[in-house]
């Protein structure tokens, strides 16, 4: 008799691409389970019609799936690590992250060849993502920025229903769903740096439940762990979330764990970046260090600022 093993995953398109990208993993390396997907609805699922931003949970995506795993429901969930809070809650664990995906942003416009430099005076770009908007219009001023919500593919289908010039997405989630024919440009992490964790999968799972957490070991990648600790812990140290324009991007070199942050303001007119380089066996000690750091060049004031606006938007809807 096969042993039972369930998944929980979201239900649009790129989570069920990432669940059974997991699941088929799995099926290969033990012949005696049997795999079954739970799909399984997130508040942030639910609420589309409102900037993640002004939601203001850090646990999105994921606290249904977590509720889950606490109750012995599921085995595992798979997440795009970007969505997963830094605090995991007690009896949960990061069982295992997947080799990484390229983790640019692409630039999706009406026209192949197109680049953020290129785009026209007053562009109309759409994005949900607060670090997006700041890069962005740091690097152009001019550039009219709109809300987009909505999966993948439900983005692009609004962007070529509208008047927009272009939006901006993660390569790895265009890629996946084999919708890279709509890729104008790819932006390098010197112009625009991504989410912590993008383009990798973390998989969460309960800290009791052995055989699963034994499984999941021929599916971990060791460089990636390494590198998205080192993201995770400095936006821990920033208590960052979807309400902070904050990017990170960490690699394992030869000579080292190599890390790349910046915070910025809502409106891009003041950003503070840093680098840093360290062993990639300390990696969280290497965020916490550039959190630090970035903290004590004036990223502390900008927090500081959105944290309060928040605050007082919370306390006048409340």
């Amino acid at each position: 008799m096969k042993n039972k093993i369930i998944i929980g995953s979201r239900g649009s398109e790129l989570a069920l691409w990432q669940t059974n990208f997991v699941k088929i993993k799995l099926e290969k390396v033990d012949k005696n389970i049997s795999v079954e997907i739970r799909i399984i609805k997130t508040k942030g699922d639910k609420i589309l019609d409102v900037a993640l931003s002004k939601i203001g949970d850090k646990s999105l995506f994921t606290k249904e799936l977590e509720n889950q795993l606490l109750e012995r429901k599921i085995d595992l969930a798979v997440h795009s690590l970007k969505d997963l809070q830094t605090q995991l809650p007690d009896n949960l664990k990061l069982a295992a992250v997947s080799k990484r995906h390229p983790v640019e942003d692409v630039l999706i416009a009406r026209k192949k060849g197109i680049t953020i430099q290129t785009l026209k005076q007053n562009a109309v770009v759409a994005t949900g993502s607060l670090r997006r908007r700041c890069q962005l219009l740091h690097l152009r001023p001019d550039i009219k920025v709109v809300e987009l919500r909505g999966n993948v593919p439900s983005r692009i289908e609004k962007f070529l229903n509208s008047d927009w010039d272009a939006i901006i997405l993660a390569r790895a989630g265009v890629e996946r769903l084999n919708l890279k024919k709509y890729i104008s440009s790819f932006i390098s992490t010197e112009e625009i740096l991504p989410a912590v964790g993008q383009g990798a999968l973390g998989i969460e799972t309960h800290i009791g439940n052995i055989f699963v957490n034994g499984l999941l070991l021929s599916f971990h990648d060791e460089d990636t762990y390494q590198a998205v600790l080192a993201e995770r812990a400095l936006l821990r140290k920033l208590e960052g979330g979807c309400q902070v324009p904050i990017g990170a991007y960490a690699q394992v070199k030869p000579n080292g764990l190599h890390l790349d942050a910046m915070v910025g303001n809502l409106d891009g007119s003041l950003t503070f970046r840093k680098k840093v380089r360290g062993s990639k066996y300390k990696p969280e000690q290497l965020g916490k260090n550039l959190a630090n750091d970035l903290l004590k060049a004036g990223a502390k004031k900008i927090l500081d600022e959105i944290y309060n606006s928040v605050r007082i938007s919370q306390n006048i809807l409340a």
